[in-house]
């Protein structure tokens, strides 16, 4: 016999999804347009400012302020300074290591604040990617302090720089041709076409997260409901009483290693029921994405990082860059759950 209360919980479901599914259309829609109107190159001027502490040339700045509007082709910046001696090795992860925060100001924009926020709720949201934050901060502050205290002259060449700057070409410029070209019969994109490719992306971003958004909903609502949540997550006893988590935090990391945007999918329900805090909900997902990076290592990094750096220097930037973000997040685990915050 049909559970009366059934309808009930759906119905709820159903209005949760749909407002969620109104905040992320505007806010994939908004991103879109601050990207289109530049305000991420701007806010990304900032790195500009660091390249002097950590000894680097002043026109390394312009790499990693294009890492906030195209990791590849701040990457490739990167590449072409250290192939043509502006940048030894020991530079050149430096200046990766410095890149860590501007790669993630892109982020903010297009996925977190339009996304992952109305997903998981202000107050949990705002948490965890002020947390992520933190940690890209962190890193970034690292590069700039080995700059200051590893780095002088014998590891840059400034004078090589300005002369990669005057005779142009290499990645980043050949991708800025072939926009170019691309445009150059259409001239600047008018305000009124940025608005309605914006709208565009924003329906399209939103018509492939929702239909997940509805089956994990109602799966995990249902889960919530009818079963004792605690009884099926028992083997998962000993990470909970290690890391101070919920044992039904293992499902949700299970899930946030595969992919982030299901993890916050699952997790937004049960901090509703009241199962995660805010500093535990915030900690599972930190803890998950310390997981993630044994997949998304051999997934996107390995792949990625070679073909821009070649497998020897490249293997280098993967293990700096997974043992920072590994070291930074555990630090920011153990801030959240014993840390004096109001959460």
């Amino acid at each position: 016999m049909a559970d009366p209360a059934l309808p009930a919980l759906l119905w709820e479901v159903l209005l949760r999804v749909g407002k969620i599914t109104l905040f992320i259309a505007f806010g994939v829609s908004f991103a879109n347009l601050l990207v289109a109107f530049g305000l991420v190159e701007r806010i990304a001027a900032l790195s500009q400012y660091l390249t002097r502490p950590a000894n680097l040339p002043e026109e390394v700045g312009s790499a990693i302020l294009t890492t906030a509007a195209s990791t590849t082709a701040g990457y490739g910046m990167l590449a072409e300074f250290r192939e043509s001696g502006v940048l030894d090795d020991r530079a050149t992860l430096v200046a990766v290591t410095i890149n860590t925060f501007f790669g993630f100001v892109q982020h903010i924009f297009t996925f977190y604040a339009p996304v992952l926020i109305p997903i998981l709720g202000l107050e949990v949201g705002l948490a965890y990617v002020g947390a992520r934050a933190g940690v890209s901060l962190a890193i970034t502050l690292t590069g700039l302090v080995a700059g200051a205290v590893l780095l002088s002259e014998r590891n840059v060449d400034p004078e090589a720089a300005r002369t990669v700057e005057a005779d142009g070409g290499g990645v980043a410029d050949e991708a800025a041709d072939t926009d170019a070209d691309a445009n150059a019969d259409d001239g600047p994109e008018p305000p009124r076409e940025k608005l309605r490719e914006s709208v565009r992306k924003g329906l399209a971003k939103t018509r492939d997260i929702v239909p997940r958004l509805v089956v994990i909903y109602v799966a995990v609502t249902l889960l919530t409901t009818y079963y004792d949540l605690a009884a099926l997550t028992a083997a998962a006893d000993p990470l909970a009483a290690a890391t101070g988590l919920p044992a039904a935090a293992v499902p949700v990391i299970a899930v946030y290693t595969l992919d982030t945007t299901n993890g916050a999918l699952v997790l937004a329900p049960l901090v509703e029921d009241g199962v995660f805090t805010t500093r535990t909900a915030v900690a599972a997902m930190l803890v998950g994405g310390i997981v993630s990076f044994a997949v998304s290592t051999f997934k996107r990094s390995i792949p990625f990082q070679y073909g821009i750096w070649g497998a020897e220097f490249g293997s280098k930037v993967v293990v700096v860059n997974t043992a920072l973000k590994v070291v930074w997040i555990t630090v920011a685990v153990v801030l959240v759950l014993h840390g004096p915050w109001p959460l």
